[in-house]
């Protein structure tokens, strides 16, 4: 043996970064194994962080004691709040940030971290013990013991780069892939998948013609994605906007029998809602034009990202494509754009837990799991991290659900419903969105991080402030605003003040006005924070909605109370369909919960399944 370990961590993307962070900062001595520490905390693709449903997920990944966040605002160039016309459950937080200063920061947080090791090596095999996990051993031959191992390969496995015709077998960026982990894999019987992603071109930005394109400005005045974050950078006119035309759309059919996906050479499944430009074209015909955002890089290059451009094809016909728009006819590009397929696992093996149902300490987080993006891998690694600590030090696992943060959501649609293509989190997907929104994202979740010894003193105090200044600024509401306060404000929204005065709750309820317009104009309210004065804004603005969903909520909570025994003989059930049977015994559902959220499993099979249940507890 060449080290024994509490856990070990492959990969140290943002997955890995996380994992390794919950296991060592909860006393657990971690590896950490990257094919090169080169890729620490790479963004592979766009230089940005949050974004819609995203931007929820980082702060959830913050309010447990996660690093994205606090990475995020440390290296931001340029912060948006997306969806800032729509309703409060929608809006996100999107930062670009300097990929290279990132990627800077995570690589010396784990170099810091003092139960860290941080190690380049390709792990090459997963070892077992029976039924549990024991090590892993290095392409150089090289054997780590850990009673927990947290696979968060991201999209290395197996990963060819594709441009063309031209297929490369290499990570993404020009990383090395990693060629053995997948044959381990399928030697302990685990299924591996075949998905596929890409990325645009990176752009020169003197070769760009500006003016043909719309400034798109950042925000200032805006929170920061972590707790811990006392003032965030104001932000520049960083991004631009513009659109293809119908020459582009040209060049793009006349060359479809070159796109990797359309000539058979792509066998894996692209994302469905991050489709690549000839995608575009393809499934909407008759749109006369797309829009991109040309983002930069970092601070210190002049290399800038075309998003909403991502494609396969030859690089000749990806200079030709881009020259065809307005603004890019002379541009010069410095990497081409590229497709990627790589390997992964079909999530419907995983518990909630992220353990793997056969092999015990044996945890998988990330892309590997089928997912895509930064967001989604970060708190699926913190979530495997965490627990895997949590299991070593015997105590009861991080109980994330559909009802209390998106992270519960997305890994319940992993770990239920499976997926066949890069899941994507989406504000959709929640259906108790108007609670889980990124301003209570720490009221939510701080507790239950503290509780597992991630979330910090630091992170409780802030919470608890917050909580204290929130029930100050509630006892304020039925008390009359002073007449010239409301002038000023309703002044501002272009209405007229109401004649007989009004209180703070009855102004918030009014719908020309901003919880950004209550704190400038009224002086009691002032000691709230940016997110404070838009959590008490919503609550009061939404009560009855939000009543109704904690009703909800409620009778979710009550089924995922309900526990499935573990060996539940689904087959000699009395009363259960054979399909009902059959998916619930592939599944494995842990509560009554997650079991009627199977497909092919009707409230009836859930009916016979709580009668059973109740049943045998009565009897024992």
């Amino acid at each position: 043996m060449n080290g024994t370990y509490d856990g070990i961590v492959i990969g140290a993307g943002h997955a890995g970064i996380e994992a390794a962070l919950a296991l060592a900062r909860t006393g657990m001595k971690t590896l950490v194994l990257s094919v090169s520490l080169d890729n620490i905390g790479w963004l592979a693709c766009n230089p940005s962080i949050g974004g819609t449903a995203k931007g929820h997920l980082v702060r959830e990944v913050d309010a447990l004691g996660g690093e994205m966040g606090v990475a995020a605002d440390k290296c931001l160039t340029c912060l948006r709040m997306l969806n800032s016309s729509k309703g409060p459950a929608v809006r996100s937080l999107r930062a670009q940030v300097d990929k290279y200063a990132y990627h800077a920061y995570m690589k010396s947080v784990l170099e810091n971290e003092k139960n860290i090791t941080l190690r380049q090596g390709e792990a090459v095999e997963l070892l077992t013990d029976g039924d549990r996990i024991s090590g892993v051993t290095t392409a150089f031959g090289l054997t780590y013991n850990a009673p927990v191992v947290v696979v968060c390969s991201g999209v290395y496995l197996g990963s060819d780069i594709i441009v063309g015709s031209v297929i490369l077998p290499q990570g993404p960026a020009g990383f090395p892939r990693a060629n053995g982990l997948t044959r381990s894999l399928l030697a302990l019987g685990i299924e591996v998948r075949r998905f596929k992603t890409g990325t645009p071109a990176r752009v020169h930005k003197d070769s760009v013609d500006f003016s043909k394109l719309t400034v798109q400005y950042g925000e200032k005045g805006l929170y920061s994605f972590s707790a811990l974050s006392k003032k965030v950078k104001a932000t520049a006119e960083t991004c631009w906007l513009g659109y293809t035309n119908e020459r582009t759309h040209e060049i793009i059919r006349n060359n479809l029998h070159l796109a990797p996906k359309y000539n058979g050479t792509i066998k894996g499944t692209g994302p469905r809602y991050c489709p690549s430009i000839e995608d575009k074209i393809v499934r909407f015909p008759d749109k006369e034009r797309h829009s991109f955002f040309l983002e930069p890089e970092g601070c210190g290059t002049k290399e800038m990202y075309v998003q909403g451009m991502s494609t396969g094809l030859p690089a000749d016909v990806q200079l030709e494509m881009y020259r065809s728009i307005e603004g890019f006819e002379h541009v010069e590009i410095m990497r081409d754009a590229y497709a990627i397929e790589y390997d992964c696992i079909n999530s419907l093996e995983l518990l909630p837990t992220l353990e793997h149902k056969r092999y015990k300490g044996l945890y998988f987080a990330g892309q590997v799991n089928g997912t895509s993006g930064y967001e989604e891998a970060a708190a699926q690694g913190l979530v495997a991290g965490l627990n895997a600590s949590l299991a070593l030090r015997g105590m009861s696992p991080l109980a994330l659900r559909r009802d209390n943060s998106y992270i519960g959501v997305m890994i319940d649609d992993l770990v239920t419903t499976g997926t066949d293509e890069p899941y994507r989190m989406m504000t959709g997907r929640a259906e108790y969105r108007l609670c889980l929104r990124q301003d209570n994202a720490d009221t939510r979740l701080t507790a239950e991080g503290y509780r597992a010894g991630l979330a910090g003193e630091k992170r409780m105090r802030l919470l608890r402030k917050k909580e204290a200044n929130i029930k100050k600024a509630k006892a304020l509401l039925g008390a009359t605003v002073p007449r010239g306060e409301t002038e000023a404000l309703f002044a501002e929204s272009g209405t007229e003040p109401p004649v007989s005065g009004i209180s703070y709750g009855g102004l918030m309820r009014r719908p020309e006005v901003t919880g950004d317009m209550i704190k400038r104009h009224m002086s009691a309210l002032s000691f709230l924070s940016s997110s404070e004065a838009e959590e008490l804004f919503t609550d009061v603005r939404y009560e009855g909605y939000l009543e109704r969903q904690e009703k909800a909520r409620a009778e979710s909570v009550r089924l995922e109370n309900m526990r499935i025994p573990e060996g539940t003989d689904y087959a000699g059930m009395h009363g259960l369909r054979r399909e009902a049977a059959e998916k619930l015994e592939r599944i494995r559902p842990t509560t009554i919960g997650q079991a009627s959220r199977i497909p092919g499993v009707n409230p009836a099979d859930v009916n016979v399944l709580i009668i059973k249940l109740k049943a045998k507890n009565v009897k024992s």
